[in-house]
């Protein structure tokens, strides 16, 4: 991922002593204590548990001081633990501008670098890696990107549960797992089930954006999304799409180009919805 977004990284305080930029934290918790009293819940739709597959593994892996105190000082300004509750988008970005769905952000340097280049657009990017929902609130604070929301939890359940039909003006997913072992297919974000769901959180016209380095999942991405009803290809020849100007190309991906890595871009669009005879 890219990092022209940040900047150096102060000395924060943190409970349990001083900390130097960089420094991983490392604090006794008490059992039953949550990690960060005042930020992203552990587990947030542990109410709402399902038995399915997901498509993602949760990491709590270390979190430098300047992750945590922004986990601490902003998730209750920024954040949205995904626990099943329905969402207002006007209220959660204080106004009616058009909201982007991001699923799964890393480190979120190429998430600031968009929301800085267009500040009219709200980005609600969803990721469950802590270290990088404290880093997008980092970026998000120092360079006043007013219109980022960090979710932290299931994308499912926000989209199924937490979302009103046709609120979402497009979504991005960029450089998902792959899953490459053929038994674990299953488990890859993009299937006709997901497409599903997601139609009817987009409107009409909304973009669908995915990004990937694995070959044999474009391939996948481009024929459940060429297959499915709700969408089209932007692209009139039916395949890829140049990698649009608004993606930014991050380090991960400049570091794989130049390892002949072949990095494949789909930008597919909600289609208008489709009257059925006796719907009128």
């Amino acid at each position: 991922m890219s990092d022209s977004v940040s900047t150096p990284e102060a000395p924060q305080p943190f409970p349990g002593g001083e900390h130097h930029p960089g420094e991983s934290v490392r604090h006794t918790r008490a059992k039953g204590e949550p990690r960060f009293p005042d930020g992203p819940k552990a587990d947030p739709a542990g109410s709402h548990f399902e038995r399915r597959i997901r498509s993602f593994q949760p990491r709590r892996s270390r979190v430098t001081a300047g992750q945590a105190d922004a986990l601490q000082r902003l998730w209750a300004k920024w954040g949205l633990d995904i626990d099943g509750h329905a969402v207002d988008l006007a209220e959660l970005f204080g106004d009616d501008r058009p909201v982007v769905l991001e699923i799964g952000f890393g480190m979120g340097e190429a998430t600031a670098q968009m929301a800085a280049a267009d500040p009219d657009t709200g980005i609600l990017a969803v990721d469950v890696h802590t270290p990088g929902q404290g880093n997008l609130l980092n970026l998000a604070d120092r360079t006043d990107l007013a219109n980022v929301r960090v979710a932290n939890g299931d994308a499912i359940i926000l989209l199924r549960e937490m979302l009103p039909p046709d609120s979402l003006d497009g979504l991005r997913v960029y450089f998902p797992d792959p899953w490459p072992k053929k038994r674990h297919h299953k488990r890859r974000l993009i299937q006709p089930e997901f497409l599903d769901l997601a139609a009817t959180r987009l409107k009409p016209g909304a973009t669908v954006h995915c990004a990937t380095d694995w070959e044999p999942y474009a391939e996948q991405m481009l024929e459940v999304l060429t297959a499915h009803p709700h969408f089209e290809n932007t692209r009139a020849d039916g395949g890829f799409a140049p990698r649009p100007e608004f993606r930014p190309l991050t380090r991960f991906e400049g570091q794989g180009l130049d390892k002949g890595h072949v990095v494949n871009d789909l930008l597919f669009r909600r289609v208008q919805h489709r009257v059925r005879p006796g719907d009128r």
